[in-house]
Protein backbone atom coordinates (compact mmCIF):
# COMPACT_ATOMS: atom_id res chain seq x y z
CA UNK A 1 0.00 0.00 0.00
CA UNK A 2 1.18 3.51 -1.07
CA UNK A 3 2.53 5.63 2.21
CA UNK A 4 -0.06 8.47 3.24
CA UNK A 5 0.20 11.96 2.49
CA UNK A 6 0.39 14.19 5.91
CA UNK A 7 -1.36 17.08 5.12
CA UNK A 8 -0.43 20.42 6.65
CA UNK A 9 -2.05 21.57 10.00
CA UNK A 10 -3.43 24.46 7.65
CA UNK A 11 -5.33 21.87 5.48
CA UNK A 12 -6.29 19.88 8.37
CA UNK A 13 -8.27 22.92 10.18
CA UNK A 14 -9.36 23.80 6.29
CA UNK A 15 -11.16 20.24 6.13
CA UNK A 16 -12.03 20.43 9.81
CA UNK A 17 -14.13 23.44 9.18
CA UNK A 18 -15.22 22.04 5.85
CA UNK A 19 -17.13 19.18 7.75
CA UNK A 20 -18.56 20.61 10.82
CA UNK A 21 -19.71 23.04 9.58
CA UNK A 22 -21.85 21.57 6.81
CA UNK A 23 -25.07 20.17 7.57
CA UNK A 24 -24.79 16.95 6.05
CA UNK A 25 -21.76 16.12 7.03
CA UNK A 26 -21.76 17.65 10.52
CA UNK A 27 -24.96 15.71 11.28
CA UNK A 28 -23.33 12.35 10.64
CA UNK A 29 -20.67 13.48 12.80
CA UNK A 30 -22.66 14.32 15.77
CA UNK A 31 -24.47 11.32 15.60
CA UNK A 32 -21.32 9.30 15.16
CA UNK A 33 -21.29 6.62 18.63
CA UNK A 34 -24.86 5.52 17.02
CA UNK A 35 -23.27 4.07 14.06
CA UNK A 36 -21.58 1.84 16.18
CA UNK A 37 -19.81 -0.18 13.01
CA UNK A 38 -15.89 -1.23 12.79
CA UNK A 39 -13.01 0.74 11.07
CA UNK A 40 -15.59 3.13 9.95
CA UNK A 41 -15.44 6.38 8.18
CA UNK A 42 -18.03 9.49 6.53
CA UNK A 43 -16.05 9.39 3.02
CA UNK A 44 -15.83 10.17 -0.83
CA UNK A 45 -17.42 12.34 -2.85
CA UNK A 46 -19.97 13.98 -0.85
CA UNK A 47 -16.76 15.70 1.10
CA UNK A 48 -15.07 16.95 -2.12
CA UNK A 49 -18.85 18.11 -3.74
CA UNK A 50 -18.95 20.12 0.00
CA UNK A 51 -15.94 22.31 -0.59
CA UNK A 52 -17.23 22.71 -4.23
CA UNK A 53 -20.16 24.12 -2.98
CA UNK A 54 -18.30 26.00 -0.92
CA UNK A 55 -15.98 27.33 -3.31
CA UNK A 56 -18.24 28.69 -5.87
CA UNK A 57 -20.52 30.30 -3.59
CA UNK A 58 -23.36 27.34 -4.12
CA UNK A 59 -25.96 25.92 -1.67
CA UNK A 60 -24.44 23.64 0.63
CA UNK A 61 -25.97 20.75 -0.66
CA UNK A 62 -26.22 21.43 -4.01
CA UNK A 63 -25.34 18.35 -6.72
CA UNK A 64 -24.75 16.05 -3.58
CA UNK A 65 -26.58 13.23 -4.01
CA UNK A 66 -25.80 10.14 -1.34
CA UNK A 67 -22.97 10.49 1.09
CA UNK A 68 -20.83 7.52 1.51
CA UNK A 69 -20.10 5.58 4.58
CA UNK A 70 -17.56 2.67 4.91
CA UNK A 71 -16.38 0.24 7.21
CA UNK A 72 -14.28 -2.63 7.63
CA UNK A 73 -15.87 -5.82 9.08
CA UNK A 74 -14.21 -9.27 7.77
CA UNK A 75 -15.91 -11.16 9.98
CA UNK A 76 -19.45 -10.70 8.12
CA UNK A 77 -18.99 -10.66 4.70
CA UNK A 78 -22.78 -11.27 3.56
CA UNK A 79 -24.92 -8.92 1.97
CA UNK A 80 -27.74 -9.51 4.80
CA UNK A 81 -25.79 -7.69 7.57
CA UNK A 82 -24.69 -4.92 5.19
CA UNK A 83 -28.32 -4.07 3.91
CA UNK A 84 -28.93 -4.82 7.85
CA UNK A 85 -26.55 -2.06 9.24
CA UNK A 86 -27.60 0.51 6.00
CA UNK A 87 -31.54 0.15 7.08
CA UNK A 88 -30.40 0.59 10.95
CA UNK A 89 -28.90 3.74 9.81
CA UNK A 90 -31.33 4.97 7.89
CA UNK A 91 -33.13 4.79 11.02
CA UNK A 92 -31.01 7.15 12.88
CA UNK A 93 -31.32 9.87 10.29
CA UNK A 94 -35.05 9.65 8.98
CA UNK A 95 -34.69 13.21 7.94
CA UNK A 96 -31.64 13.03 6.06
CA UNK A 97 -32.01 15.18 2.14
CA UNK A 98 -29.51 12.79 0.39
CA UNK A 99 -29.52 8.83 0.69
CA UNK A 100 -26.70 7.12 2.65
CA UNK A 101 -24.77 4.69 1.08
CA UNK A 102 -23.58 2.55 3.59
CA UNK A 103 -20.46 -0.34 2.46
CA UNK A 104 -18.74 -2.89 4.11
CA UNK A 105 -14.90 -2.70 2.10
CA UNK A 106 -14.28 -5.74 3.60
CA UNK A 107 -17.10 -7.32 0.95
CA UNK A 108 -16.37 -5.28 -2.17
CA UNK A 109 -14.45 -7.46 -4.37
CA UNK A 110 -17.44 -9.84 -3.99
CA UNK A 111 -18.94 -7.91 -6.24
CA UNK A 112 -17.13 -5.21 -7.74
CA UNK A 113 -16.18 -7.10 -11.20
CA UNK A 114 -20.02 -7.95 -11.93
CA UNK A 115 -20.31 -3.97 -11.59
CA UNK A 116 -17.41 -2.89 -13.18
CA UNK A 117 -15.92 -5.74 -15.28
CA UNK A 118 -12.66 -6.47 -14.03
CA UNK A 119 -12.06 -8.06 -10.65
CA UNK A 120 -10.30 -6.02 -7.78
CA UNK A 121 -8.25 -8.07 -4.66
CA UNK A 122 -9.51 -8.06 -1.09
CA UNK A 123 -9.26 -4.89 0.93
CA UNK A 124 -7.55 -4.72 4.32
CA UNK A 125 -8.82 -1.94 5.60
CA UNK A 126 -10.97 1.06 5.64
CA UNK A 127 -7.84 3.20 4.69
CA UNK A 128 -6.57 0.88 1.57
CA UNK A 129 -10.17 1.05 -0.12
CA UNK A 130 -10.24 5.02 0.71
CA UNK A 131 -6.94 5.08 -1.53
CA UNK A 132 -8.24 3.33 -4.67
CA UNK A 133 -11.83 6.01 -4.83
CA UNK A 134 -11.80 7.72 -8.27
CA UNK A 135 -10.31 10.93 -7.90
CA UNK A 136 -7.66 12.43 -5.19
CA UNK A 137 -9.91 15.10 -3.95
CA UNK A 138 -12.54 12.28 -2.67
CA UNK A 139 -10.31 9.46 -1.42
CA UNK A 140 -10.70 11.23 1.41
CA UNK A 141 -12.27 9.57 5.31
CA UNK A 142 -13.05 11.45 8.32
CA UNK A 143 -14.25 10.42 11.76
CA UNK A 144 -14.84 12.34 14.96
CA UNK A 145 -11.82 12.10 17.50
CA UNK A 146 -10.98 13.89 20.84
CA UNK A 147 -9.13 16.55 18.86
CA UNK A 148 -12.12 17.72 16.27
CA UNK A 149 -11.70 14.79 13.41
CA UNK A 150 -9.41 12.37 12.55
CA UNK A 151 -8.67 11.90 8.80
CA UNK A 152 -7.60 9.91 5.96
CA UNK A 153 -5.83 11.54 3.13
CA UNK A 154 -3.46 9.64 1.10
CA UNK A 155 -2.94 11.93 -1.30
CA UNK A 156 -2.84 15.02 1.06
CA UNK A 157 -5.90 17.31 0.65
CA UNK A 158 -4.70 20.10 -1.63
CA UNK A 159 -6.57 19.02 -4.41
CA UNK A 160 -9.77 18.97 -1.99
CA UNK A 161 -9.35 22.27 -0.85
CA UNK A 162 -7.77 24.09 -4.29
CA UNK A 163 -10.46 22.60 -5.54
CA UNK A 164 -9.50 20.67 -8.18
CA UNK A 165 -10.32 17.01 -9.57
CA UNK A 166 -7.74 14.66 -10.83
CA UNK A 167 -7.93 11.32 -11.55
CA UNK A 168 -6.55 8.17 -8.59
CA UNK A 169 -5.64 5.87 -11.41
CA UNK A 170 -5.12 3.36 -8.78
CA UNK A 171 -8.09 0.99 -9.56
CA UNK A 172 -10.55 3.17 -11.77
CA UNK A 173 -10.48 3.16 -15.71
CA UNK A 174 -10.69 6.22 -18.04
CA UNK A 175 -14.19 5.73 -18.89
CA UNK A 176 -14.81 5.61 -14.73
CA UNK A 177 -13.79 9.15 -14.49
CA UNK A 178 -14.87 10.51 -17.73
CA UNK A 179 -18.18 9.58 -16.86
CA UNK A 180 -17.93 11.22 -13.20
CA UNK A 181 -16.15 14.38 -14.38
CA UNK A 182 -19.21 15.15 -16.82
CA UNK A 183 -21.67 15.01 -14.54
CA UNK A 184 -19.62 17.20 -12.20
CA UNK A 185 -18.72 19.62 -14.56
CA UNK A 186 -22.79 19.80 -15.56
CA UNK A 187 -23.37 20.73 -11.75
CA UNK A 188 -19.94 22.82 -11.04
CA UNK A 189 -19.45 24.28 -14.10
CA UNK A 190 -16.29 26.24 -12.71
CA UNK A 191 -14.35 22.73 -11.39
CA UNK A 192 -10.91 22.43 -12.40
CA UNK A 193 -10.62 19.36 -13.39
CA UNK A 194 -7.37 17.42 -14.73
CA UNK A 195 -7.68 14.74 -17.63
CA UNK A 196 -7.20 11.43 -17.50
Amino acid sequence: MKSFKRPSARDRQGLTALVLGHPILSGIMKAWLQLALPDCWLSGSAIAQARWNEAFGLPATHGIADVDLVYFDASDLSEEAENEHAARIARIFPDMPVRIDLKNQARVHLWYEARFGYAIEPYRSAAQAIATFPTTSAAIGVRPSASGIEMIAPFGLADLLAPVVRPNRAQITQAIYETKLARWKSLWPDLQAAQW
